[in-house]
């Protein structure tokens, strides 16, 4: 939190332009007070040398290690044709590991003669496995002799910080540049009111920021780490709870559904009774929908818990108070989808205007950016005059073009994948702020909800709307298990032949221009680099079962790049029962709804997260009969991808996954700083493990709120909410 002059002091000036250019490029930093909150990632002790056999592939790693022994070698190469090539070769130990570093050509004379023997020093370079031995080929490093004088100022305490670094930095030159700006740490500024951190007994930030840095022992670690997430806890929450303040300030209009009107008549004709969940969250939404200030909730329900349902009521709800309802889906398939089932569900009183329509009907209008122009203009005008009670779209819906006769309630169905402006924009469309209901399918530990939804009250639906079959899930390990797969695709014969349907899901495309692959998704492992096989593609895939083990079904594909019209006559002629086998990307994920389909395979499931895959399995089973998923990898057993597969088989339970997902991921992908690339603001708060100290820092934000909802006798905290929620992370706290 960058919060005094001293602290906004730019790092070029302190540190010269050079240095400060590497660390604003890759580690996003520019002034002192955001080195100050570049924290250590761990620490070394002198004695102790590091865990060489727990190093992770492909990642920049900075270890402590003593020189085993170190051998000189000639080879011949294109270069060095006669045998004058000069390779180095190094193998530390930290006891009972080791670790092979080389150099090569020029790079050879300096360490050949510093890394004798018994050395100790710090290397920092890439894992990389060569010859099925771990390496590091051409580390930097940095001898622990204590014989120069900087060294022996440098790594003068027994604890010696390791930094989040990069090739381009290491740790030690961090450590370095920290010593520089250390002593501007006496002029942080407290965030924390002092009643609150004398009544919890933590340290000063600027002891915190000493402590952190340079501890003398692991006492100063514990002080200080402490106190940084309270810090980071504290202001987030305050933050978040000024936003519920100033929500709560806005004027709505109530909406109060008649006593006979429009909902009664749609619940009269269910053919089911409601689940006691689903009534009891329609309750907290009616409450919460009468009110005169807007509604902000998050309905958050197992896959298939029936929250379109809960949707629907509040909209028809919303309809029969004069006013009109608007759902936001994140794809035009899922849009078209709900639009669908909203039309069957509502049956006549979709109907308003035509013949043969109830008389408390409502017309529903689906509205995408491919419509045809006079769809478009017809649907325009329905909003408008207020003949549309219920308009279901994509993006499309928050053109300044479109307009509402009175917007009385905004559903954002999957909320991770729209930003906050966006819900704004759509909400700037009321005469009033309307009522808003965020859904999601993924379940949210309450911590993470805590934290990312903080501006929402929670509902959360649990159980399975009756009539649902459970979903058996099975890890078929390809590589080691060839007759496995063949079964697999027996299986999905037998399915079909049953009268049954299947989904086939791919992780990519597969055509000439597709997609790069994502660095960060498929993390390269040891297992992945020995093959350096591309993900499996729908179009190839699609096209191998056809010809092959599916031959004589009906084999269809569907991805994001078809044309808008293709996509959904590909969709009806599934929900018709017309396909047999869907081939698909992952534009399934959510809300696709063929309650007929029974089986899902999906290929390479180890490059899709825990609650992609929870997702994805959510579409089978939806009908009365069981559903069947098969997760397919070629990953080793023991590999942490086939652990996180076996963790998806073992349960069906999204809460306990989304926990499993967030333990093995870090906390920034939850958070939705990955998507983005920017960096979490969360650096010492771990949501998990924090558990307690986020509710309690949620409580303390709520009184400092509601007593002061300016801030006005907090300056300290008025600067760090400041630095908080500069653009970058305005937009993470709104779940851009």
């Amino acid at each position: 939190m960058d919060l005094v002059p001293a602290l906004e002091e730019p790092l070029k000036k302190v540190l010269g332009p050079p240095t400060a250019k590497v660390m604003a490029e890759h580690l996003g930093l520019h002034t002192v007070g955001d080195l100050l909150h570049h924290y250590p990632r761990r620490y070394e002790e002198r004695g102790q040398l590091t865990h060489l056999a727990d190093l992770p592939m492909d990642e920049h790693v900075t270890v402590v290690a003593m020189v085993a022994d170190a051998r000189l070698q000639t080879y011949a190469s294109a270069k060095t044709p006669r045998g004058k090539g000069q390779r180095l070769e190094v193998t530390i130990t930290d006891g009972s590991g080791r670790l092979q570093l080389v150099f090569f050509g020029n790079g050879v004379h300096k360490p050949h003669k510093e890394l004798l023997p018994g050395t100790r020093a710090m290397f920092a370079g890439k894992v990389s496995v060569f010859r099925h031995r771990l390496q590091l080929a051409h580390p930097a490093y940095e001898l622990l002799r204590g014989d120069r004088e900087e060294t022996v100022e440098t790594w003068a305490g027994a604890l010696i910080p390791i930094y989040p670094a990069t090739a381009k930095l290491e740790s030690w030159k961090i450590g370095k540049a920290l010593q520089t700006v250390l002593p501007s740490a006496q002029e942080a500024v407290d965030p924390l009111p002092p009643a609150l951190r004398e009544g919890r007994g933590l340290v000063t930030l600027p002891e915190a920021l000493l402590k952190i840095h340079r501890p003398h022992t692991k006492a100063d670690i514990a002080d200080a780490r402490a106190r940084l997430k309270w810090d980071e806890a504290f202001v987030l929450q305050v933050a978040l709870a000024r936003r519920r303040h100033a929500d709560a300030q806005l004027p709505a209009v109530p909406r109060r559904p008649s006593p006979d009107g429009l909902l009664t008549a749609f619940d009269d004709r269910l053919p089911f009774t409601l689940t006691e969940g689903q009534q009891k969250v329609s309750k907290e939404i009616f409450d919460d929908l009468a009110t005169d200030h807007p509604m902000h909730r998050l309905l958050q329900g197992e896959v298939g818990s029936g929250k379109t349902m809960v949707a629907l009521r509040a909209m028809l709800a919303v309809v029969d108070a004069g006013g009109q309802a608007a759902m936001l889906a994140p794809t035009e398939v899922l849009a078209q989808q709900h639009h669908r089932s909203i039309v069957e569900m509502m049956g006549e009183l979709a109907e308003g205007g035509m013949l043969g329509g109830a008389e408390q009907a409502t017309k529903v209008v689906l509205l995408t950016g491919s419509m045809g122009a006079a769809a478009r203009r017809q649907a325009l005008l329905d909003l408008v005059t207020g003949e549309a009670g219920i308009v279901i779209g994509t993006h499309a819906l928050i053109e300044d073009k479109v307009q509402f006769h009175d917007l009385g309630l905004v559903v954002v169905d999957e909320q991770h994948r729209f930003g906050v402006e966006q819900r704004d924009a759509l909400r700037g469309k009321g005469k009033q702020p309307p009522h808003l209901l965020v859904m999601t399918a993924t379940p949210i530990p309450r911590t993470v909800a805590m934290t990312v939804f903080g501006d929402l009250e929670t509902s959360v639906l649990d159980q399975l709307p009756a009539g649902r079959s459970p979903i058996a899930s099975h890890v078929v390990p390809a590589a080691d298990k060839p007759h496995f797969l063949a079964r697999t695709w027996e299986r999905v014969r037998e399915e079909v032949q049953n009268g049954h349907q299947a989904y086939v899901v791919c992780p990519r495309i597969g055509d000439d221009i597709d997609e790069p692959a994502d660095p960060k998704k498929a993390k390269k492992s040891a297992e992945d680099e020995a093959e350096k096989r591309p993900p499996l593609a729908v179009l190839e895939v699609a096209d191998q079962l056809a010809k092959g083990p599916l031959q004589g079904l009906t084999v269809e594909v569907l991805h994001g790049r078809m044309h808008p019209d293709d996509k959904d006559a590909v969709m009806r002629r599934f929900a018709a029962g017309e396909t047999g086998v869907l081939v698909a990307t992952t534009v399934i994920e959510v809300g696709v709804n063929v309650p007929n389909a029974t089986a899902m395979v999906i290929m390479d499931a180890d490059r899709f997260g825990v609650s992609q895959l929870h997702q994805l399995r959510g579409r089978v089973g939806r009908g009365s009969a069981a559903g069947l998923c098969l997760l397919v990898t070629e990953m080793p057993e023991a590999s942490a991808a086939r652990q996180r597969l076996n963790a998806v088989a073992s349960t069906l339970d999204g809460f306990e996954l989304s926990r499993i997902d967030l333990e093995q991921r870090r906390e920034g992908d939850v958070l939705g700083q990955a998507q983005s690339g920017a960096r979490t603001s969360l650096r010492v708060l771990a949501v998990i493990e924090d558990e307690e100290v986020i509710a309690e820092a949620r409580e303390e934000a709520v009184e400092v709120v509601t007593a002061d909802p300016e801030l006005t006798g907090l300056p300290g905290l008025r600067t760090a909410l400041d630095a908080l929620l500069d653009d970058e992370r305005e937009q993470y706290l709104e779940k851009g």
